[in-house]
């Protein structure tokens, strides 16, 4: 069984009225297949692992005693998921629990958690859970701002002229040794798939294997500019453009996407398990 969501469906790009009371209908999942399928990836068997880390900013409800509560939301859905939220029903779904009253922040947690699990794994016949962590503001301080680590691909001074996706810019340089590096870069941008705004980021690719050309693969990130497309099938056609076109041994993909809408949608995809890249902030966000 599969959704018929689809983008235009969404209240992207649509006045809204504002909701404060809990309402879980609020979220829209879109299926991730099609888009994958656009790019060639076999949707039961992918060439990857790992997830969407989310970071909700405004996020409050109502003790018992009617008292308004904060906190930061961390969330972390598996790229396993059938479905993704749609970002500004995510934004309403968050909003909605502005004016309800829950017992404790651990109500607060195990609804969002339920709530989005549903969601996201809504139309498949297996099911899952989203991880859901809560800060309360006495621990506002610990939330790091720093750049990502790796070679800065932006030293570089290159002449640019694609601004729609070109794989056809990644190669490798022949004759080299493979090596194991971590290059970054601040200039990735798309826009939204539906609205056409911007989408502000930044992109850490650690791979092993020949070493990619890394001229080409800045001109390759800076070619997203007027892409439109979702977060997460951004990071994913990153990852399976440099897959094709330079066959790394290993390969790791991680976007950090400036927050819109007291939201950030960070992807990391990678050929190996690993750990999950830890909750920071980069200095744009």
């Amino acid at each position: 069984m599969s959704l018929d969501n689809t983008p235009e469906q969404s209240q992207l790009g649509r006045a809204s009225a504002y909701v404060d009371r809990y309402d879980p209908s609020l979220l829209f999942p879109l299926p991730r297949a099609l888009q994958r399928e656009e790019m060639g990836i076999d949707t039961q068997r992918l060439p990857f692992f790992g997830a969407d880390l989310w970071t909700a900013f405004e996020l409050s409800w109502l003790n018992p005693r009617g008292k308004p509560q904060l906190a930061i939301a961390h969330f972390t859905v598996p790229c396993e998921t059938p479905n993704i939220i749609e970002s500004k029903s995510f934004k309403l779904y968050l909003n909605s629990f502005n004016s309800s009253t829950f017992t404790d922040a651990e109500a607060v947690r195990e609804r969002l958690r339920t709530d989005l699990g549903e969601a996201v794994w809504r139309g498949s016949e297996r099911s899952g859970s989203v991880g859901v962590r809560l800060l309360p503001p006495a621990q506002f301080e610990a939330e790091r701002v720093e750049e990502l680590q790796g070679l800065d691909l932006d030293r570089l001074d290159v002449d640019c002229s694609d601004y729609a996706p070109n794989p056809a810019l990644l190669r490798t340089v022949p004759g080299e040794p493979s090596v194991n590096e971590t290059l970054t870069s601040r200039l990735l941008k798309s826009n939204c798939r539906v609205t056409g705004q911007p989408d502000w980021g930044s992109v850490q690719i650690s791979y092993s294997g020949p070493p990619i050309d890394q001229e080409g693969l800045l001109r390759y990130i800076v070619s997203f500019r007027n892409h439109n497309e979702f977060h997460e099938p951004c990071a994913e056609r990153i990852f399976t453009d440099i897959w094709r076109r330079c066959a790394p041994t290993r390969l790791a993909v991680y976007c950090r996407y400036t927050r819109r809408g007291g939201l950030d949608i960070n992807p990391f995809r990678t050929s190996w398990p690993q750990a999950l890249p830890p909750n920071i902030r980069t200095a744009r966000q």
